[in-house]
């Protein structure tokens, strides 16, 4: 615990936050963040989960070690997953080590598959479309994305894609910050 500990103090400083910032980005105490900043509180998953929100980091940076680095994913490791409300399929396509600021990932769209929620947070999403094609509506305009394509835009504006073919697509998808 007392990494995790020292993680959160490190990256709050990094970011430039006060502990008054990061209390208003996670409803969390001042009091409570400055104790555990110093060891002295312990913490629950779901304030771990609001303070790694407020820093745009995954939860798993708060456990992860300096020297675990592993820089190539052989086809054969990689294990594809679903995200709660989505049924595309995800493939992470990253190294693991600490500090990347990139989210490589193969997505594969079913035929006639629509993200049923708009999105809109801080960073970049960029996609190159593999198979297939994707219609992406992003801040209220589409954009027809065929395959060999590309799209890259911020995400702060309002977006969400479908597959409008009767077959399945797949697209190269690298976004920032870090999200898994």
């Amino acid at each position: 615990m007392e990494d995790i500990y020292k993680k959160i103090k490190d990256l709050r400083q990094k970011k430039g936050f006060t502990l008054k910032d990061l209390s208003e980005r996670t409803d969390l105490s001042v009091s409570f963040l400055s104790q555990v900043e110093r060891g002295s509180s312990s913490l629950a998953i779901t304030s771990l989960k609001r303070i790694a929100d407020a820093f745009e980091v995954p939860i798993t940076c708060f456990f992860e070690t300096e020297t675990n680095y592993n820089y190539i994913v052989k086809v054969e490791h990689r294990k594809p997953f679903t995200i709660e409300g989505s049924s595309a399929s995800y493939t992470r396509l990253n190294g693991e080590f600490s500090g990347r600021s990139l989210e490589p990932l193969l997505v594969t769209l079913s035929p006639k598959q629509v993200q049923t929620q708009t999105s809109s947070h801080p960073g970049e999403e960029f996609y190159y479309v593999l198979k297939g094609a994707v219609l992406f509506t992003i801040d209220g305009k589409e954009y027809f994305v065929r395959d060999g394509d590309s799209i890259h835009f911020p995400s702060n504006v309002p977006h969400f894609w479908e597959n409008p073919l009767n077959e399945e697509s797949m697209i190269l998808c690298v976004l920032t910050p870090v999200i898994f």
